[in-house]
């Protein structure tokens, strides 16, 4: 090999291990890494999309490391207020949300590998109200952890007989789930952009079950949803939501959160892109999850992971 052709392969060499190196920074693991330190500011559809990592990592022998400052319904805009609380008065209350701490005090509390941010679901197609609150968080952030990646948690749309979908721009609501998820999905995409974020598609993967012919969910019309009896419910069957179910005398619906299947695929998402581990291998399943449905969630995780 002559002295160009030698000096071109050590130029490729280094580009490479600095490439390897700066994803390393970024947080994201690398092939075979088996630590990660991930940090979750968010609300209940972060809890639903995390609740199987840790047994997805431990499957796969891994030690995931989760602190959360995660409170129900709560928007960007929320937790920015109470940043701006606890910095005007470290004693203030009002500054100190997540079970009486600020989010100094836990996301300043050790190094962390990963922050995750989100906008609250009903919130998320309206891309005006992540800002400027989505930008105060992020430079908050890397003040408390410059060496952190903050990656952006894709939240999905309502199921499709939803009596009501996220707002959009101008205040209306979508009209339905295919333009919630349509319009949150650009509403997130342009943050990433933003913010030169990865994102945790987890939307584009509800919407990929919520589009199959076969394991989208379909609303059941024979139900007599005028007059109940309990202990009877519609059809389900493949939802990834929890729709409706009986709370003692009373049919509930609640068309947005994740059920235990709609979790997994979450899960599994999270998993596969902040590890770096093919979902394909996955053996752990929820309980109530039948194979043949966790199966098909297995493969639109990784359908949905291969385009990011």
């Amino acid at each position: 090999m002559n002295r160009k052709l030698q000096l071109r392969a050590l130029i490729r060499l280094s580009m490479y291990s600095l490439l390897l190196v700066c994803l390393a920074a970024d947080g994201f693991a690398q092939s075979g890494q088996d630590t990660l330190r991930l940090f979750i500011i968010g609300n209940s559809f972060s809890q639903n999309a995390s609740a199987f990592l840790p047994q997805l990592a431990k499957e796969r022998g891994k030690t995931l490391i989760i602190g959360r400052a995660e409170l129900g319904g709560h928007s960007l805009k929320q937790h920015w207020n109470y940043v701006e609380k606890a910095e005007a008065n470290a004693d203030d209350p009002g500054g100190k949300p997540y079970q009486g701490k600020s989010l100094k005090m836990l996301l300043g509390n050790g190094k962390w590998d990963i922050v995750t941010i989100q906008q609250y679901s009903y919130l998320s197609a309206d891309s005006s109200s992540y800002y400027p609150y989505a930008n105060k968080l992020v430079a908050y952030i890397k003040t408390l952890q410059p060496w952190a990646r903050i990656v952006v948690h894709q939240t999905w749309a309502y199921r499709r007989d939803a009596k009501k979908f996220g707002r959009t721009a101008g205040g209306t609501p979508a009209m339905s789930q295919q333009e919630m998820w349509q319009k949150s999905r650009a509403a997130y995409h342009l943050l990433a952009k933003r913010i030169h974020a990865r994102i945790l598609p987890v939307g584009d993967a509800f919407q990929v079950v919520a589009n199959d012919r076969r394991y989208g969910f379909k609303p059941d019309l024979s139900f007599n949803y005028d007059h109940p009896t309990a202990p009877n419910l519609p059809d389900q069957t493949h939802s990834i939501n929890i729709g409706y179910y009986w709370n003692k005398k009373e049919l509930v619906f609640d068309p947005n959160h994740a059920n235990d299947a709609g979790k997994y695929l979450g899960g599994l998402v999270w998993y596969g892109i902040l590890f770096n581990d093919p979902v394909k291998n996955i053996r752990f399943k929820p309980e109530q999850v039948s194979e043949a449905f966790a199966q098909y969630l297995r493969k639109v995780a990784a359908q949905v992971i291969s385009k990011k």
